[in-house]
């Protein structure tokens, strides 16, 4: 039997995520918080003699695979970001701002996964369990499979997880559960450690997949401590804006597939449905052409989509002409403006400048900085680019057209959708296969690519 030798010393702890040092300092290790690390009156250093193995190490060879394949989730937006869906004892965080859709759809996988023959576990910490099953009704997702507990008591939910043993659990959310071994109330950094541990040796020990749902931070980072990341298996970022239908599920850390696919979904009064082909979010619904506007592909990860940009200058009546921006970084929209009135003599003056995406999308790349730039151009010409035309590439500060990545797949994404003029960085043509509906021009500098693309034989 293993034997434990213990001494006592005084030690320091970390208010915000947890750390302990064995000194003082003024800035924690870990969240690299400034003041947070105080005396916590004595921490016990332990160490751990060899103990009885009962579990020999085997050949990685003779390793079963089984354990570690993936089922389907039911919905294939969720499996896609997932690396093809949960594994047994598997524990994914899904994290997100408040009101952004992390229950209905974790409910909704919940639904699919009991209608499929799995048993399910759904406990909700934030909500009755009449208040869930108003959302079940509303968004249909009701199953004889799925099981409801309004619980916040962490042994009461391990022992609903062993009377029911179910296949898949759900806990909404992991900052409500408490335990009562641990001081401090539920959400604190303690008890948010317990509460994972706890419930991580238990799908480990049981080969059960759970799905904890965690808040974020008023700067965006998952609230609780930095070690709860470390533990899970998987970790997810629900993103989108409160007024936009559109939600991308992208994962941040992933043991079992690929950290590089987005999963898109539309949320909406009855629900949240998978977008397999969310393109047509971001483009406006017309038919001829106008003046401001640019169509590109961006890549989300792997995936194109294709969005468009609009833009608007106007003659400014201020001391300080405005720049507004959405959807797009405002500090690059403002350099391209500087590169297009130095490097291609465009009259921007003291014109005041609007620059957004439709369809609520974010364009953080910088294969969209052509893109922009034809929209500012168009704008102040008075010129639309011609029809069914899509640009992308990187402008740089002196003028030039730099290279992008995944040029076959912009360009085929595409043309599936009926572009039939691309407008791309030289060079790009050697990058890949091209569509053979598809006309690609190579630009070099930001003064030929506005004088090409906006020549009026174009239209």
């Amino acid at each position: 039997m293993a034997t434990r030798a213990t001494t006592r010393s005084s030690g320091y702890r970390c208010s915000e995520c947890g750390w302990t040092t064995v000194k003082w300092v003024g800035r924690c290790g870990e969240c690299q918080a400034w003041g947070s690390v105080s005396e916590t009156g004595g921490v016990s250093l332990k160490t751990t003699a060899a103990g009885t193995v009962a579990r020999p190490a085997v050949r990685i060879g003779q390793v079963d695979m089984q354990r570690s394949s993936a089922r389907s989730t039911g919905v294939s937006e969720f499996d896609r970001v997932l690396g093809g869906g949960l594994v047994p004892g598997a524990v994914v965080l899904v994290a997100g701002e408040p009101g952004i859709g992390k229950s209905t759809l974790l409910l909704d996988v919940a639904a699919r996964a009991a209608r499929g023959g799995q048993d399910v576990l759904y406990v909700s910490g934030e909500e009755s369990a009449a208040q869930v099953r108003g959302r079940a009704e509303r968004i249909e997702a009701m199953a004889s499979s799925l099981f409801i507990a309004a619980e916040t008591d962490l042994a009461t939910v391990l022992g609903q997880i062993q009377t029911l043993q179910p296949d898949l659990v759900i806990v909404d959310s992991v900052q409500t559960i408490a335990s009562g071994d641990v001081e401090g109330s539920a959400g604190n950094v303690a008890q948010v450690r317990e509460v994972a541990a706890s419930l991580i040796q238990a799908a480990k020990s049981r080969g059960i997949a759970i799905l904890l749902v965690g808040h974020v931070t008023k700067d965006g980072s998952i609230a609780g401590p930095r070690v709860l990341e470390h533990l899970v298996d998987v970790v997810i970022a629900f993103e989108g804006e409160r007024h936009s239908r559109l939600r991308l599920v992208r994962a941040v850390k992933n043991r079992y597939g690929p950290t590089d696919e987005v999963g898109c979904f539309d949320l909406s009064d009855v629900g949240i449905v998978g977008l397999a082909d969310p393109s047509g979010l971001f483009l406006s619904n017309r038919d001829d052409a106008v003046t401001g506007t640019c169509v590109t592909v961006a890549l989300e990860g792997r995936r194109p989509l294709v969005a468009e940009v609009q833009s608007l200058i106007a003659t400014s009546k201020l001391p300080s002409p405005r720049r507004a921006t959405h959807g797009l970084d405002s500090s690059r929209v403002a350099m391209i403006i500087a590169v297009l009135e130095r490097r291609a003599e465009a009259p921007i003056g003291l014109s005041d400048a609007y620059v957004a995406t439709v369809g609520g999308v974010r364009l953080s790349e910088p294969a969209a900085d052509l893109a922009v730039a034809f929209a500012i151009a168009s704008s102040i010409l008075d010129r639309p680019l011609p029809p069914h035309a899509v640009a992308f590439g990187e402008v740089g500060l002196a003028g030039e057209i730099r290279p992008v990545t995944g040029i076959p797949r912009r360009l085929a994404e595409a043309a599936r959708l009926g572009f039939r003029t691309a407008f791309v960085p030289q060079g790009s043509l050697g990058s890949g296969p091209i569509p053979d509906s598809m006309h690609v021009v190579e630009l070099r500098d930001v003064a030929t690519a506005v004088s090409t693309a906006l020549d009026p034989s174009r239209r």
